[in-house]
């Protein structure tokens, strides 16, 4: 990154590469990022709507049901973008641990006080608005990681500074999301974490030992099953599927149905199949197999191919910010946005035992889109201290 370039001594080839760098002026954003941020939330909408209608219609009598609510808090997340990427993102420095402990103390409360008797994820607000924190906490790890490499970067290697305060919070935070329980989300805020140490300079030798640790529980789970009885009954129904074809893996069937129905253009917008109450609950992590069906696969490329350029531009943003904390938020944030795509179509293409994990801008919630555009809303603060092309 350009930050981390090795300082150099003064003189004329210093001073002519410096001319060429022309720093963003405060108030410019990147409109590349900014474009594919909407290009997504609007086709997003469309899928939406086009994937949730007819579930929507039959059990709540109106097929606009989840469209004009997503529609709602897309407005909202706009308006949250536009606002916060006029806000310098250093700010965030001061409010790091004030947001790690409200984060912990909402994780705390969800357990005692929410919505659902089998999911404990949702803290009721006002009406059927409901909140959802483990959304806060992705957003928290991220703050919060990037707040400690920037003031531990040069002591990353020692593991009293670049190892043992990360796996503390993550181990916390994912312990409460466990018993939530939400195992998407904790995959999802664990591989974030283990991302920003990375790049942010961890000592590589314990990514091999957490490497090893992972072997080790994927040997016990294959060789012991008796051990972890749960873990082996998901990889059972994930490797096949139609061992139980009304049961477990009913939901993947339809969705393999809907992917394989699509071929390579698709059967058109609105004409699925599968959302016809064949594929449980489309309008949520299971919407891109709606995508495929009614795009094909050329369309489901094309959706793809945003989700890249939009990584990369978030990537590239990092590499140029002037300052390593604006530069980790970024890498952070666009992170959660590739890898949280990567899961969803591995979970709706029987890619990985399914995990229930929703399609950034396409799957239905609230508290998800909001908590998204702001956060892209932060990517693109991070963009106007870029020396990267605008446009």
């Amino acid at each position: 990154m350009q930050y981390a370039q090795s300082a150099r001594s003064a003189g004329a080839p210093r001073r002519k590469k410096r001319a060429k760098s022309k720093p963003a002026e405060r108030g410019s954003m990147d409109l590349i990022f900014l474009i594919l941020v909407l290009t997504l939330l609007g086709i997003g909408l469309i899928m939406l709507f086009s994937a949730s209608y007819a579930y929507a219609y039959y059990y709540d009598g109106n097929s606009f049901h989840y469209i004009t609510r997503q529609l709602a808090f897309a407005v909202v997340g706009v308006v949250a973008l536009l606002v916060v990427s006029q806000i310098d993102y250093h700010v965030l420095r001061r409010f790091a641990l004030l947001l790690l402990g409200v984060t912990l103390f909402l994780l705390v409360l969800v357990l005692f006080y929410h919505t659902r008797a089998t999911a404990k994820r949702w803290i009721p607000v006002v009406g059927s608005f409901t909140f959802q924190p483990s959304e806060l906490a992705k957003f928290t790890i991220v703050v919060v990681f990037a707040h400690l490499i920037s003031l531990n970067y040069d002591r990353m290697s020692d593991p009293r500074y670049g190892l043992w305060p990360f796996l503390s919070i993550m181990g916390v935070i994912a312990l409460l999301m466990v018993l939530q329980p939400h195992l998407s989300g904790t995959i999802l805020i664990l591989t974030i974490g283990v991302v920003m140490m990375f790049i942010g300079g961890t000592n590589l030798k314990w990514f091999a030992l957490g490497g090893l640790f992972l072997i080790g529980a994927v040997v016990i789970i294959i060789f012991i099953p008796e051990a972890v009885p749960y873990a082996m009954s998901r990889l059972e129904h994930w490797i096949n599927p139609a061992s139980d074809p009304t049961g477990a893996g009913y939901q993947t069937l339809q969705s393999l149905y809907a992917i394989g129905s699509g071929g390579l253009l698709g059967v058109g917008i609105g004409n699925s199949r599968q959302k016809h109450l064949y594929l449980p609950e489309p309008q949520n992590d299971f919407v891109f197999s709606v995508v495929c069906e009614e795009l094909g696969f050329v369309g489901a490329t094309i959706i793809l191919l945003l989700f890249v350029l939009l990584v990369w531009r978030g990537f590239a943003i990092a590499m140029r910010c002037r300052d390593r904390f604006g530069s980790m938020l970024a890498v952070g944030l666009t992170t959660q946005v590739g890898v949280q795509t990567i899961l969803n179509i591995a979970v709706v293409s029987n890619t990985i035992p399914n995990t229930g994990i929703s399609l950034p801008f396409f799957s239905y919630g609230g508290t998800a889109l909001c908590m998204l555009l702001a956060q892209m809303g932060v990517v693109l603060s991070v963009s106007r201290y870029s020396t990267v092309e605008k446009e």
